[in-house]
């Protein structure tokens, strides 16, 4: 048993619950936090932050929804006795330009950056579990998933690959600091992943590509306040000139396998019920 504690921002979260899975499983000590855990922490509220900093030797950081606490947040966990930072990030971020898309991101990016101490940034496309546990599930139930996509290809990558990822870059010696740009073993179309989807799951669901526009009037009749519409279309613009669609060796070369395929997700979440 490692005695070096290692806190896990967003713990209830798609990837932090797995991060502080796979931590565990190898023997670490693990500080799982979130706004609804026993060990409370929470962006917009400092005052939550010293407690769970406290004994900490690493921190995996999901960025705060806004730019800014970061920037506070990490000097107060390096001075905690923090030593490494491994922060989740977009895929493609320094390519993103004057896009108000991801300016959360790109502020934590900052701040891990100028720490002072070991740091690693995973930029990750569009998650597998975005089609079972997220974003994109509603729309398949109800039999279609409308998205502004067209002539995009995206390496979907699964959320338990970030986690090992991200469990052996905040525990293994030998990384050096920097970049990991994830990817899957492939890049798919949404239309093909749908497709997989339907197959795997036995559901009528189709795939249908909208404009921009329709995109932000979908999910506005859906319920999500407008500015949240157009921080999902602004994604899918940046997805249009191809800032994640590039397949990467960076899963290969931290965990010495392949990233897990498409398809392998598909089969376990439709064995799982997922789509039932």
């Amino acid at each position: 048993m490692s005695e070096d504690l290692i806190l896990v921002l967003g713990a209830t979260g798609k990837t932090g619950r797995r991060v502080s899975a796979a931590l565990r499983a190898a023997g670490h000590r693990v500080r799982a936090a979130s706004r609804s855990s026993a060990a409370r922490f929470d962006w917009t509220d400092p005052s939550t932050w010293d407690d769970v900093l406290d004994g900490v030797a690493a921190v995996y950081v999901v960025a705060p929804a806004v730019p800014g606490p970061a920037h506070e947040f990490v000097p107060r966990a390096v001075a905690a006795g923090a030593r490494r930072f491994v922060l989740l990030s977009g895929r493609g971020a320094d390519t993103w330009g004057d896009s108000p898309f991801g300016l959360d991101m790109r502020s934590a990016e900052d701040a891990v950056r100028a720490s002072g101490v070991g740091w690693s940034i995973l930029r990750a496309p569009n998650f597998n579990q975005n089609f079972d546990e997220d974003l994109f599930h509603a729309p398949i139930m109800a039999g279609e998933l409308a998205l502004p996509a067209d002539g995009i290809t995206e390496p979907f990558i699964d959320a338990d690959d970030i986690a090992d990822v991200a469990a052996t870059l905040l525990t293994a010696p030998g990384h050096t600091d920097g970049v990991y740009e994830l990817s899957g073993p492939r890049a798919l179309t949404f239309r093909e992943a749908v497709d997989r989807i339907a197959r795997a799951s036995g559901r009528p669901v189709r795939y249908r590509d909208v404009t921009p526009e329709e995109y932000v009037a979908v999910l506005v009749a859906q319920g999500f306040p407008v500015e949240d519409a157009e921080y999902l279309r602004q994604m899918f613009d940046l997805m249009r000139a191809g800032t994640t669609a590039e397949v990467t060796d960076a899963v290969h070369r931290v965990l010495g396998r392949p990233p897990r395929d498409f398809e392998s997700y598909v089969a376990r979440a439709a064995a799982a019920g997922a789509w039932r």
